[in-house]
């Protein structure tokens, strides 16, 4: 599919975000949010197609400062644990997926979002509401304060990186990131769905062929910056009123358990579905499972709307 373009923020200094669309022409609508420095693609082509499967019309886009889309050149500090003032905050990042459904023709739309993008798909429904038919989060957090990783895990990551590193050099193809990701995912992962390398060399081939600088590049440390100033949105997601899905696996070390149940606890009549030895990740084994609860969560806002 061609990827096309959407323009957003400032007329006179615009963001570009790169978008694809997937499926029927008369499918339901659905948006597709990625999280922390993840391209568009790190929503695989096969879930996708679980999803057009069941009838929607998909849009998948990079957000701001990664892949295709807009780089900025704001500095950020080599530290990527230290607290710095924001290029950008979550309700800019919402703002291109409005524009992006603007592209689309889109009034509205179902939301699913995972990670970081499960936060930016919250604040869609919380600040655009007429926007959002229904919202899936998936394995994300209110609030950059629940759930987040406990410091045993960062050391995990961080002890695991230096010594790959020492072992075997930086890692500049494809074929050196999966060994990365499947020994980080060693730490993040799914313990009831090992880490398949195919799968992980698969995307990083095209991932890294549309963006070399990765999940710890400039552009996503200026990500983590917006999320770490994001704001608690568990009052304001109290006021939402479409049906909404929340999906967290147990094992989940990056944003723990607590952070998926936070947020069904403040959205009235939220359904939360806990997958057992599901980590940080979308396990291909669960990939039918997920679009059929995404589908029933949009078969509800349908039945409110009639």
């Amino acid at each position: 599919m061609p990827i096309l373009t959407a323009r957003s923020g400032d007329p006179d200094t615009p963001v570009e975000i790169a978008y694809e669309v997937l499926g029927p022409a008369d499918g339901d609508p659905l948006l597709l949010v990625m999280g922390l420095g993840a391209q568009m693609v790190g929503w695989p082509d096969g879930f996708c197609a679980e999803l057009t499967a069941r009838g929607f019309r998909v849009v998948r886009f990079d957000n701001r400062d990664v892949g295709l889309s807009t780089h900025l050149d704001t500095p950020v500090p080599a530290q990527p644990w230290r607290r710095v003032a924001p290029a950008y905050s979550l309700s800019d990042m919402a703002g291109d997926a409005l524009a992006v459904m603007d592209a689309v023709g889109w009034p509205a739309a179902h939301v699913v979002g995972a990670s970081m993008g499960g936060t930016i798909a919250q604040v869609l429904a919380v600040e655009h509401p007429a926007r959002v038919l229904s919202l899936t989060s998936v394995m994300s957090t209110p609030s950059p304060r629940i759930g987040r990783m406990r410091p045993r895990t960062t050391l995990a990551l961080v002890r695991r990186a230096r010594r790959l590193a020492r072992e075997r050099g930086p890692a500049t193809t494809p074929e050196a990131m999966a060994d990365v990701m499947v020994a980080m995912q060693e730490v993040t992962g799914s313990p009831g769905y090992p880490a398949d390398r195919e799968d992980h060399l698969a995307v990083l081939r095209v991932a890294m062929a549309r963006d070399a600088s990765g999940l710890t590049g400039p552009g996503a440390r200026r990500q983590q910056a917006a999320h770490r100033a994001s704001r608690d949105l568990r009052a304001e997601l109290a006021a939402v009123r479409v049906p909404t899905l929340v999906v967290h696996g147990d094992a989940d070390v990056m944003i723990r358990p607590e952070g998926g149940e936070a947020t069904a606890a403040a959205v009235p009549g939220a359904r939360l579905v806990v997958h057992p030895g599901m980590g940080h990740e979308l396990p291909r084994a669960l990939w039918p499972r997920l679009a059929e609860d995404v589908r029933a969560t949009a078969d509800l806002a349908a039945a409110h709307r009639t």
